[in-house]
């Protein structure tokens, strides 16, 4: 599992005109799924996401978590963080789950999600044509990957 996650003071999904997620200040998580991801994984990469202290405190210093300020998150599936360009200039999509196993991996993310925030987490629509909107505080933007913990 990987994911693209910013610090966000706002940000929505739309598809086809409509916003069907908005957040205010918390985290945008950009989620990508390969075959071989597995229930440890998602949990994993939860409880990073929650407790990663990336808000500042009181002296603008990043040690506080989405939890420790009442954030948000806003959850969209996007298998792109799976491409391969190492051959030519089109990327492959070698790596990326199909939709029948991605799908399953994202809503039970995004359960997970809701019930370590303690609040739902709005997401997009899974497989649609979805044009994101954010504003990235910082900017602060942090790539996490569930094989390669770094």
């Amino acid at each position: 599992m990987r994911v693209v996650v910013q610090r966000v003071s706002q940000a929505s999904v739309t598809v086809a005109g409509q916003t069907v997620g908005e957040i205010g200040r918390g985290l945008l998580v950009l989620a990508g799924f390969e075959e071989a991801d597995q229930p440890a994984d998602l949990d994993w990469m939860t409880q990073k996401l929650v407790k990663l202290r990336i808000f500042p405190d009181d002296a603008g210093v990043m040690n506080r978590s989405v939890t420790d300020i009442d954030g948000e998150i806003l959850a969209v599936s996007q298998f792109t963080l799976y491409a391969s360009t190492r051959k030519g200039n089109r990327p492959s999509w070698g790596r990326a789950a199909r939709g029948e196993v991605s799908e399953p991996l994202f809503e039970q993310f995004v359960k997970r999600l809701a019930l370590a925030l303690g609040k739902p987490v709005p997401t997009g629509v899974f497989g649609a044509d979805m044009q994101v909107s954010l504003v990235n505080d910082g900017p602060v933007t942090i790539t996490l990957d569930s094989i390669s913990p770094e």
